[in-house]
């Protein structure tokens, strides 16, 4: 049976994990770790990036506050009647990375996308006491199931690459890099070297 058609049962038993996050939660996730969001996250993918640096460069406010949230590098697709929003799966990461230091220095702390992370970001990671996570990719209708609420926020003609406030529940998420430093595709990349 698939993961995804399992998706009620199999889904209720992970972790739940609420966001924004408490002080302490990053530090409680591993590396590997499945886990289910549930709260308020914010989105954004290249254009929304720029746009937030370029207002930290030029000594502007950002439209939100980023101490504690979840970043989602996702750029929804319209949402067909009845639904909250379009396909809503996660874009690849490492565009953001020449972005991410700079959010995470304002106490952001977690960013979630599919692939790795470069090595300055996952410095700037361990610096501030921030994870990396990973949604399912090629599952956008799936996830958008998850996202209850969906509210534009900033930076609207940016499109789908706008900086939007998303409600989810029972948001499935894998665990890449965590506070002591590890690297879950590191980790499998390792297992599997050593198997041959």
């Amino acid at each position: 049976m698939s993961l995804l058609r399992g998706e009620p049962a199999f889904f209720a038993n992970l972790p739940e994990v609420r966001v924004p996050f408490s002080s302490e939660a990053p530090a409680s996730l591993k590396a590997g770790q499945l886990v289910s969001l549930r709260g308020t996250l914010y989105t954004g993918r290249d254009q929304t990036h720029r746009r937030l640096c370029a207002l930290l460069d030029e000594g502007k406010e950002l439209p939100v506050d980023l101490a504690g949230q979840l970043l989602y590098y996702v750029g929804p697709s319209p949402a067909r009647p009845g639904r909250v929003i379009g396909a809503a799966g996660p874009t690849t990461s490492y565009r953001m990375d020449s972005y991410t230091p700079q959010l995470l220095a304002l106490g952001l702390a977690a960013t979630m996308g599919k692939g790795a992370r470069g090595a300055e970001v996952c410095k700037a990671m361990l610096a501030h006491g921030a994870v990396y996570l990973a949604a399912i990719g090629g599952a956008g209708a799936f996830l958008s199931g998850c996202v209850k609420k969906a509210e534009l926020v900033a930076f609207a003609e940016a499109g789908p690459e706008a900086l939007f406030r998303f409600e989810v529940e029972n948001f499935p998420a894998v665990v890449i890099n965590d506070l002591e430093g590890r690297d879950y595709y590191e980790m499998v990349a390792g297992a599997s070297r050593v198997k041959k």
